[in-house]
């Protein structure tokens, strides 16, 4: 009777640890890669800090990243540059970044626009929109930077939880424009 012990224990132990970790690593892996098709994005409406409106309406046919950023995030601030630059190299091709501006102050994110050379819309991410986008994230958009990749379908292709590089956010930003399958 003694081997059945450590298999007991393990079963516990396998029923009891909790799922959240496989869950939030399973959040960061591409959805594209699944046999199900992509979820939907999350509908969003807001008026940028610039003064446009935006939402995903307008957004529609398009390839975007929905980024959730701090004004007073080190990490964040480390991207802005890369996303500027994708920003401009891929506009005319009908990809955008939207910047969420997270936890920030909406009285500074003009000047922080202007003194990072921000050439993207940037929404102050209310309840609304952070509760719409936290609801494909296990446990809600909780950190920045956290995006949202979505494909010209409109489709939720990718969520990820940290910093990326510049070859990275390319990466995502070709895979947000290839033609959908139909």
């Amino acid at each position: 009777m003694q081997p059945i012990r450590p298999i007991l224990i393990a079963a516990a132990l396998a029923i009891t640890t909790p799922a959240l970790p496989i869950l939030a690593a399973d959040a960061a892996k591409p959805v594209q890669n699944t046999a199900i098709k992509a979820p939907l994005a999350p509908e969003f409406s807001a008026k940028s800090v610039q003064g446009s409106s935006i939402s995903s309406r307008t957004l529609a046919g398009k390839g975007y990243i929905v980024n959730f950023f701090g004004s007073w995030c080190p990490y964040c601030r480390k991207e802005i540059p890369d996303m500027v630059a994708l920003q401009q190299k891929y506009e005319k091709q009908g990809f955008t970044f939207v910047g969420m501006a997270f936890q920030d102050n909406e009285k500074t994110m003009p000047d922080f626009i202007w003194q990072n050379n921000i050439n993207f819309p940037v929404v102050m991410a209310d309840a609304v929109i952070r509760n719409g986008f936290g609801q494909k994230v296990p446990g809600g958009v909780r950190s920045v930077p956290t995006l949202f990749a979505i494909n010209r379908d409109g489709r939720l292709i990718e969520v990820i939880t940290g910093a990326r590089t510049k070859e990275e956010f390319e990466s995502i930003i070709l895979e947000t424009l290839k033609k959908p399958a139909r």
